[in-house]
């Protein structure tokens, strides 16, 4: 297998290790909420499965057998539908970061210090 059959799987893994990291850097408790974060993915990801479907078995679009791995289910590459796992997943992993950083105050930018700043 050459290494364009592992591109998709590659982007995949680089959003993970993107994001997964702000689980501990903001203690979020997503990956806890195990039933609740699992009827988001299907909820997310369950129009976009049916429509792949669709427009694949329809000819509206393909996959190119030389850019994915060659499992499929109902015709598509594991790695698409993983994509509607890992993508809602990400989505819900930043969203929930930047809502704890908020509580939290945020980061203030360099910039956005006027009160330390002197005016000669």
């Amino acid at each position: 297998m050459s290494l364009p059959h592992w591109s998709y799987v590659a982007m995949l893994v680089f959003c993970l290790a993107g994001t997964l990291p702000l689980v501990p850097a903001f203690r979020l408790r997503v990956l806890r909420q195990r039933r609740r974060l699992a009827l988001t993915i299907l909820l997310a990801g369950t129009p976009f499965v049916v429509w792949d479907l669709y427009a694949t078995h329809t000819g509206h679009w393909w996959f190119d057998a030389g850019q994915t791995l060659p499992p499929r289910i109902a015709g598509l590459p594991l790695e698409e539908i993983a994509f509607f796992v890992v993508i809602p997943l990400v989505s819900v992993l930043t969203f929930e970061a930047v809502r704890a950083a908020g509580r939290r105050g945020g980061v203030r930018a360099a910039d956005d210090r006027s009160d330390e700043r002197r005016v000669s």
